[in-house]
Parts: structure tokens; C-alpha cells; sequence
């Protein structure tokens, strides 16, 4: 009953839910492992339905596989690999605020076949041995100058039979891509997001 004032009955205030900024692993042994998303500049996690895409181009099954993520960022794209049976994935990023967290999550899952390295994404390409590496995987910033120069570095670093995935803003051509020996072997487009999967040419 309401207090001599008539005071209407008010329902208590619930706190607003704040969205969590975390993506999940969508396959293999590490399926729905949530990583989180710190808020860091140009930190942008490959959306789930292209990643999807992705290993539907790929493969569900990567075992054997050496993999490189030049800018890691969440690590989510390196850990999908790993998830999936991949042999060797070595995750670089050179924020350290986000290499302290990668190699928290690492040790977590205790991926023995995740390394996390700190560094420039271009310049661990470059010192990979040529035509040592199955998948290079490059998503840098979208205001970065870092594509074309990580491009050329991955693909000297892919076997034969490697992959080379880019996540930009905009499509690549192949009049950009065959100076660098390489072909456009699957791409879409979502929302800003061009996808490319690439391959090296005969």
C-alpha cells in the first residue's frame, strides 16, 4: 500500500548492460572460447561471418600447417588456425598491451603451437625463410600504409601451395597483384571489409 502522500509505486532501475567486447573462436577444439577486445586504436576483430568464409575457403582441418598473423591484434584469426589442428602459428603485434594479453590467452588454452611475438608485422615477414610458410595472414589498421609492403614480404614467404589472406578497405586488383606474383582466388565484401584470399601464380 502507497505511504499518505500517494506516492505511485516505481519498479527499481536495473543498470544498463554494458555490451562485452569479446569475439569467440568459432571451430575446432577451441570452438566458443570468448577472447576479449581491448579497446586499443585500429583495433578492428574479423568479423564472425567472414572468418567463417574464411576457413570454408580454407578448410575446417589445417593440420600441419605453419601460419603467420603479421598484426595480430585479438589473435582470434591465428588462434581459429591453431583451433583447427594448424602445426605452427606465430602471432605478431606490436602493441604491448595486447602481446601481454595474447600470451595470457595462449597460456590458457595452452596452445604449445601458438609463439607470440612482439614486433613489426613487415619485418617478421621479411625474415622468414622463402616459401616456408602455408598461410600469411595480414589485417593490418585500415588507415595504415602497411598492405603493400606486407603483401610483397608474404609473398615471398608462402610455399607453392600457400595462402595469403587480406582484410582492407578496398578490393585488390589483379594489375596490383600480379607484379607480386599473385592471383585473386576468392574474395567477398562485407559491410567495409574487403576479404581477399590469394594464391601465388604459375
Amino acid at each position: 500500500m502507497n505511504n499518505a502522500t500517494n506516492t505511485p509505486y516505481r519498479p527499481p532501475v536495473r543498470p544498463r548492460r554494458v555490451p562485452t567486447h569479446e569475439v569467440r573462436i568459432i571451430g575446432g577444439q577451441y570452438k566458443r572460447t570468448k577472447l576479449p577486445v581491448a579497446d586499443r586504436p585500429g583495433l578492428r576483430p574479423t568479423p564472425d561471418r567472414v572468418r567463417e568464409t574464411l576457413f570454408n575457403w580454407l578448410g575446417q582441418d589445417l593440420g600441419g600447417w605453419r601460419c603467420l598473423d603479421a598484426f595480430a591484434g585479438t589473435g582470434v584469426l591465428g588462434f581459429e588456425c591453431a583451433s583447427r589442428g594448424a602445426q605452427a602459428v606465430k602471432l605478431v603485434e606490436l602493441d604491448a598491451t595486447l602481446v601481454d594479453q595474447l600470451k595470457r590467452i595462449q597460456m590458457q588454452l595452452k596452445a604449445d603451437g601458438v609463439q607470440v611475438v612482439r614486433g613489426d608485422g613487415v619485418t617478421l615477414l621479411r625474415q622468414q625463410a622463402p616459401a616456408s610458410l602455408d598461410l600469411v595472414l595480414i589485417d593490418p589498421p585500415f588507415d595504415s600504409d602497411l598492405f603493400d609492403t606486407a603483401l610483397a614480404a608474404a609473398a615471398l614467404a608462402i610455399s607453392d601451395t600457400g595462402f595469403i589472406y587480406l582484410e582492407a578497405p578496398r578490393l585488390w586488383t589483379p594489375a596490383q597483384l600480379e607484379p607480386l606474383h599473385l592471383r585473386l582466388h576468392r574474395h567477398l565484401k562485407a559491410g567495409a571489409v574487403y576479404a581477399h584470399l590469394l594464391v601465388p601464380t604459375d
